[in-house]
């Protein structure tokens, strides 16, 4: 398996104009759970942890080469499917709709893990290469050891966390915001991130919401080739932007709901991510709410909207507090604590509500 090598220019921001003066992302050197927990988790700026992941068994052998870390990853490799982007090499990089916002830019495809890592190595024969890119690869599924032989030490062992994989030659991801936190554990290959807090959403111009590339909704500034015309608000954004570069070896804490713009630098990239959320189980994601609300708030007449924005505000959001302070627990209903009980009549009301 011989390390990729792309063909031809792939544009990258690292010597962009646009991005020279932008604002870093604070660094720390490696830190423990506590302080982790006290400074940076549950908190609204992201961190760059250097050499957090450094004594990882994945990092170590990807020091060495893209051979040495494949070797690691299909030592433990079961026959669970990987899908995965391809891309002509004349997208630069770029996993991106096509031009009416209907189509895409790229192809999905699926292969088994070590079926994708000899794709991406036949691209160093290929002038010009293809873009592959893998992301989300379920850990649990496609190689269930490598959680426990990488820990990144920085949550409690019954914390329950979404890891994955995210390997491929040079490509940039479209900025896009989760749910949940994220810790982000470069492998081998420089990875740089461009961040924009969830206030600069109205800035970012984003796109479909229920026709996504990969789940999330993204932003349709293209962050190398900006249309100031097209996305005039977009000057704005850059005033907020924060970027993070990493080595292999770092980790970058993505707070919830950061827009978050990835490119990989290198002619092979992996990168290993931890999500969780500090909430309680039941929660679902709030994108349902916001769909939900195409049926029920969206197309009120403004001052109706204006009301009910006062009635979410005071039972939702709590701006004045507990809303059910002068009530005892016994009557609160589902605005009480929420049991396995509650939460089941409220399933079924829902879903009774919807049919």
């Amino acid at each position: 398996m011989n390390t990729p090598a792309l063909h031809g220019p792939v544009p990258s921001s690292l010597d962009h104009p646009l991005w020279q003066d932008a604002a870093r992302v604070r660094a720390s050197s490696p830190i423990t759970r506590e302080r982790f927990a006290a400074d940076i988790r549950g908190g609204d700026q992201p961190v760059i942890l250097r050499g957090q992941v450094a004594n990882w068994p994945l990092v170590r052998a990807g020091q060495t080469s893209s051979d040495a870390l494949c070797e690691v990853l299909l030592r433990d490799a079961t026959d669970a499917p990987v899908r995965f982007f391809e891309g002509l090499p004349a997208m630069g990089g770029r996993f991106f709709y096509s031009e009416d916002l209907l189509g895409l830019n790229f192809e999905r495809r699926e292969a088994s893990f070590g079926e994708f890592l000899e794709r991406v190595s036949a691209a160093s024969d290929q002038s010009p290469a293809p873009h592959l890119y893998a992301g989300a690869i379920q850990v649990p599924q496609n190689a269930p050891a490598l959680a426990s032989s990488h820990d990144h030490g920085l949550l409690e062992p019954a914390m329950e966390q979404l890891v994955s994989l995210w390997i491929g030659n040079r490509s940039r991801t479209a900025a896009h915001f989760d749910l949940p936190q994220n810790l982000a554990c470069v492998l081998r290959g420089r990875r740089r991130f461009i961040l924009l807090p969830i206030d600069q959403l109205a800035n970012l111009y984003v796109g479909p919401l229920d026709r996504t590339l990969a789940g999330q909704p993204v932003s349709l500034v293209d962050f190398l080739a900006p249309d100031f015309e097209r996305h005039p608000r977009f000057r704005d954004a850059l005033e907020h932007a924060l970027i993070a570069d990493l080595e292999p070896g770092d980790a970058l804490y993505v707070p919830s709901l950061w827009f978050h713009h990835v490119e990989t630098l290198d002619d092979f990239g992996a990168m290993m991510n931890f999500w969780w959320r500090d909430a309680p189980s039941h929660l679902f994601t709030p994108m349902i709410t916001l769909m939900h609300s195409l049926l029920s708030i969206r197309g009120l007449p403004d001052h109706e909207r204006a009301a009910w924005k006062t009635v979410f505000d005071h039972y939702v959001f709590e701006t004045n507090g507990d809303p059910m302070a002068h009530m005892p627990e016994t009557a609160r209903g589902m605005f009480g604590e929420m049991t396995p009980e509650k939460l089941q009549r409220l399933k079924y009301y829902l879903g009774k509500s919807l049919s």
